[in-house]
């Protein structure tokens, strides 16, 4: 930090012309010195310098954000991409099991289709020989 300026040979004469004696104007500038001396006050080119300092430290600070934030989009980026593929890769899968469900489907329909004609005959050849049985006798 820096040394406040301070005039010792002004303080006494004014001192002395208040009143005092030389030698106790000369204890108190002593006292005084010696307590700017003590004191760590900061001038305005110490402040200066720090803010300088500060706002290049707060500049590096923002690029490594900014570096940090367009590594992390890009990233996240890739990954949405990568999401995306999935998710249209599952798609197709779907598409292939609906295909093959409705094959499947549609071999279910023709084989009940078949059953029902053969329950049918079944049942017509059942209901004919009921028929020949009670109608013959009965002729």
């Amino acid at each position: 930090m820096g040394q406040v300026a301070f005039d010792t040979q002004e303080f006494v004469e004014k001192l002395e012309s208040s009143g005092l004696n030389r030698e106790q104007a000369k204890a108190i500038t002593l006292v005084v010195r010696q307590s700017h001396e003590v004191a760590d006050l900061a001038t305005k080119r110490d402040l200066e310098d720090v803010r300088k300092d500060l706002t290049v430290q707060i500049a590096d600070v923002r690029k490594d954000i900014d570096a940090r934030f367009e590594k992390n989009e890009a990233q996240m980026q890739a990954r949405f991409e990568k999401t995306e593929a999935q998710i249209a890769d599952v798609r197709k899968d779907m598409q292939l099991v609906r295909k093959d469900l409705q094959l499947e489907m549609a071999g279910i329909r023709s084989e009940q289709k078949l059953i029902r004609w053969m329950l049918s005959a079944g049942v017509l050849g059942i209901f004919s020989l009921v028929v020949k049985a009670f109608l013959v006798t009965a002729l």
